[in-house]
This record gives structure tokens, sequence and C-alpha cells, in this order.
């Protein structure tokens, strides 16, 4: 089998309507306090950009709870505003200009789709305030696939690239989308001639793995780990360097011959023009989560790879990554 190598270090309706009236995600400017007192802030929203059950969702209610048990904030809000591949909460969170307690969960999802959603509203428009965590991806498939291993698939997928569907929670773009496609590069595939199915957000694209949609899936291996635990999916291979501790028994690519390592990463961002002071206290209230023993729990339990950055240098990580994605969609044909 040929081999690549490629190394891609990045991530990218009605009840919307009502938990956006119920939580606001436009906040009192004096509501809540500053930290710096000691007591717990309060008045914090984060926006999820897709459907409950994804990636970014679980992160950010895994942050807001850890927040909360820590006492570091108080009553943190998660609200979901999901379409177009994340850009509608991207175009949210520019439209929220100098609102200090809002914060957009986000990743390289995000990134991907601001090119390929030809999205007025960028990323380089907001504020950065902390890349928390990366995770490799993994390709998985329902417990009665006829696929027992990574090299069974890649050669029915050889063999037959338009006929075999491959889901993702992604736009095209995104990681779910990236990582199939730089697969089908490494292994000979053209990447054109994959059938990709896009779903918005993990939340959408288990059902469609579990109920034979797709033939298999490409995703974060953290949002299939209760499936796996309960025997309803299995994982061919993860896409990291090394084995995930999580999931002993499950190759990497690069260990059954595919010379592929891509990981995916999220982080948070709050609207252009908030003040220093607005700025500080995220960063402050993120750091303490990062640093308390609940958050360091949570890395372990869900196989979450440790990635935490600040301020500028997430600013400067930002910038690096935009040009990374609009090069791979450039050689993919996709932008």
């Amino acid at each position: 089998m040929a081999t690549r190598r490629n190394v891609l270090v990045m991530g990218v309706a009605a009840a919307t309507a009502l938990a956006l009236a119920a939580c606001g995600a436009t906040a009192d400017k004096n509501e809540g306090g500053s930290g710096d007192d000691g007591k717990p802030v309060s008045g914090l929203r984060i926006m999820v950009p897709n459907t409950p059950g994804g990636g970014y969702d679980t992160t950010a209610r895994t942050a807001a709870k850890v927040m909360e048990d820590a006492k570091i904030a108080t009553g943190v809000q998660v609200f979901n505003l999901p379409g177009a591949g994340g850009t509608v909460g991207l175009q949210r969170t520019v439209n929220e200009k100098g609102n200090g307690k809002l914060a957009m969960q986000m990743g390289l999802g995000v990134v991907g789709a601001s090119y390929t959603s030809k999205s007025a509203a960028t990323l380089t428009q907001t504020t950065p305030l902390a890349k928390m965590i990366e995770e490799a991806g993994a390709i998985v498939v329902p417990k009665d696939s006829p696929y027992q291993t990574i090299n069974d698939l890649v050669a029915a997928w050889k063999a037959n690239p338009k006929g075999i569907a491959v889901g993702g929670g992604s736009s095209p773009g995104g990681p779910d989308h990236l990582l199939p496609m730089q697969l089908a590069k490494t292994v000979g595939i053209d990447p054109k001639q994959v059938n990709f199915v896009s779903y918005d957000g993990g939340g959408e694209l288990l059902p469609a793995v579990l109920g034979g949609k797709v033939a298999f899936g490409a995703s974060g291996f953290g949002e299939f780990l209760d499936q796996v635990e309960a025997g309803q999916i299995r994982v061919l291979a993860v896409t990291s360097e090394a084995p995930i501790e999580a999931l002993k028994d499950v190759p990497t690519l690069k260990s059954a011959g595919i010379d592929l390592v891509f990981t995916n990463w999220r982080g948070i961002v709050a609207p252009p023009g908030i003040s220093d002071a607005d700025r500080k206290v995220w960063i402050d209230a993120l750091t303490k989560m990062h640093d308390s023993a609940e958050w360091k729990a949570e890395l372990t339990k869900r196989g979450w790879t440790d990635a935490f950055v600040t301020g500028d240098e997430f600013g400067t990580f930002l910038t690096e990554q935009d040009k990374a994605v609009a090069d791979v969609l450039k050689q993919l044909g996709l932008a």
C-alpha cells in the first residue's frame, strides 16, 4: 500500500430560538463579578455553534460544569446555535461586538467552514481566549459492519470509492471532512471521488453510523466512547501518533501501515472589541479551570490531550491554522 506522510494538527431552529430567548446572548454589562475579589465569576455564557451531543457541545458543557464545581464561576449558561458548519454561530459572535460575557466554543471545524461556507464573518475578527484540548480522530463502524480491520475497509474503499459512504460531524472543511479526505489521499484514492455525507455535529453523526446510513464514520474518538463501551460501535483505527489510553487495543493508522497522523483541537473565542478587563476575566477563569483537579480528571476520562494556551499565543496559533486549512482545502480543490 502506498504511504504518504501527512501530519495535520488543527482540529474546524425553534429549539435554538427558545434557547436564545431563555438565556440571551447579550449580557448585561454590569452583571456578575470579576473574580478578582476571590468570588466566583457570574453571568458567563458559552455559545456552541452546532447541535447538542457533538465535540464542541461536550467540551463546552464539561468546561462549564468544572467551573461550577470548582467554584470558579456560577450560573455558566451553555446554549446551541447550529448552522452552516458553525459559521452561523461565528457570525453571531462577531455581531456581538463588545459583549464581554459571551464566548464561543470552536475549533478546526469553524476554521474550515469559514472558507467552504464563504462566511462574511471570520475568526480573525474574534478575540482569542484559549486553546483547550487536542483530540485524535477515529475511524468507526457499527458493530455488525463487515469490515473487521482498517485495512479491510481501505481495500473495499479503494475498490469502490463512490459506493462506500463516509459520514462526518462537520461541514466540508471541518475536521471530520478533512480526515477522510487526507486518508483517501494517503491510500491512493482521489479525494474528489469520496462519497462524504456531512452531519451537523457528532450528535447527528452517531445515529447515522449506528443506523448504517454510512459505511463508516470519521470523527473525534471521544464522541464514541460510550457506544464503544456498550458494544454498539467498533473503532478500526485512531489517528494519533501513539495509541490512545482510552482505546488501548485499537491500532493507530501508522501501525496499520497508513502514514497519516491527524489531530483535532478545540478552543474558545470572544466577540471583537471586548474590554481588557472582560478578556482578563475569561482568561483567568479558563486558566483556573485548566489548573483544577476536576478538569484534569475530565481530560483523563475523555482521553483529551491538554493543549492549553491563552490570549496572544492562541491568537498566533489561530492565524497559523487559518493559513494551513486554506492551503489544504486548495490542495483538495475545495477552496
